[in-house]
């Protein structure tokens, strides 16, 4: 469990947990290589 302030983040549990994780990333990482490409341009 991560505490960030007065927000608490439970780690899912098992395949949901894992599959938001992947998902999580993969929209993170779509977003900052676009914005890096906007910066650049």
């Amino acid at each position: 469990m991560v505490r960030i302030g007065n927000v608490e983040i439970r780690p899912l549990g098992g395949f949901p947990g894992c599959l938001l994780m992947i998902l999580a990333s993969l929209v993170l990482s779509a977003i900052l290589t676009i914005g890096l490409n906007l910066l650049v341009r």
